[in-house]
């Protein structure tokens, strides 16, 4: 069961645009997946839903804002079989350097069993990535620049890569309306170490535009996210798919059309505010749900479905993320402000 999730999570990786359309030559596309509850519940891409979650600095820097200040999130997702991924981030502002978060995510494959060429058994090995993430940002009037360096190790049965990325974003927030348009250019960098014997590969690049705009009267904040805007065909058709057959039973194959070109590049993300304490959220990933799917049914591939509550000083949100019909994903992610606990303390 693990080497089939581990392929099914695969494909998940490479269903991000760029490596599809070119097979999948890229290093640390894991850097593509969501981390956090609210991130994989808007669709997986959000550059500019602003509010205190901490994670979000991960679609975005400039979301760093006052309201996450000294809060600390840690999230965990649970993909298929043993594939687990934990994530923690914190923020907290400075007077000289600006408002900074530092975020760590680690992804684990699971363990495989390693045979040689006669089909005997060498034991098992381990497959696993993380990244180490310093997010730095500064506000003035309407606008926020930040950026982030990361570091990220890949490492499959004691063999490592290493890779040190930026990825760099800015906000613009309306100043009398609910309404935020955000730009990032993500996954900069270069492959320090590739492994062994392998050559270097590019970054997963990822330039992304979106906006967040929620009605004066209307419980409801809409969010509209394009990435992969560099590129603009991220169409990947299986040469090997077979196609339907016309009247004379001549096989027709798939083709591209201009339409379903702009339609993968697009998530649309939704978010009910029932109060500050409840909100419900949905998204949809056209591309994943185009590269996902199987031959003769999606069954959810690009949905997902979540909510947040918060019970006195704790924030809880929760996703189900559908990549594909053999499963889901379940995003689990807690904060808490420390300021808080501090401030209880030192009154004591």
């Amino acid at each position: 069961m693990p080497a089939f999730a581990g392929v099914v999570l695969g494909a998940i990786l490479v269903s991000q645009p760029a490596a599809a359309q070119i097979g999948g030559q890229q290093a640390f596309t894991f850097l593509n997946l969501p981390p956090s509850a609210k991130l994989a519940g808007l669709g997986g891409v959000n550059v500019s839903s602003r509010d205190a979650d901490a994670t979000m600095m991960y679609g975005n820097p400039a979301l760093l804002n006052a309201d996450m200040d000294n809060r600390l999130a840690l999230g965990y997702v649970d993909y298929l079989s043993d594939i687990k991924q934990s994530t923690a981030a914190y923020v907290f502002n400075t007077k000289s350097l600006g408002r900074l978060g530092v975020g760590l995510t680690y992804l684990n494959y699971g363990r495989f069993e390693q045979f040689d060429a006669a089909g005997t058994s060498l034991g098992e090995f381990s497959v696993n990535e993380y990244a180490l993430g310093v997010s730095d940002a500064y506000t003035s009037g309407n606008f926020t620049l930040a950026g982030t360096l990361k570091l990220a190790v890949s490492g499959i049965a004691g063999n490592h890569s290493l890779a040190a990325l930026v990825d760099v974003g800015g906000i613009f927030k309306h100043p009398t309306q609910d309404f935020t348009v955000g730009l990032t250019v993500r996954n900069v960098g270069y492959q320090f170490q590739p492994y062994a014997g392998a050559d270097r590969e590019p970054m997963p690049l990822d330039v992304q535009l979106g906006a967040s705009f929620k009605p004066e009267h209307m419980p409801v904040r809409l969010s509209l996210t394009a990435h992969h805007l560099q590129q603009l065909d991220i169409v990947y058709l299986d040469p090997n798919q077979r196609g339907q057959l016309d009247e004379n039973g001549v096989e027709i194959k798939p083709k591209k059309t201009l339409g379903d070109k702009i339609a993968r590049h697009f998530v649309v993300g939704g978010e009910l505010l029932f109060s500050k304490n409840f909100h419900l959220r949905a998204g949809y990933n056209h591309l994943q749900r185009r590269e996902l799917r199987l031959e003769n049914t999606s069954a959810g591939a690009g949905l997902s479905f979540g909510a947040m509550l918060r019970i006195s000083e704790f924030q809880l949100d929760y996703t189900r993320a559908y990549y594909h019909a053999s499963g889901a994903a379940n995003y689990f992610t807690v904060a808490r402000t420390l300021g808080s606990i501090f401030n209880k303390s030192s009154s004591n």
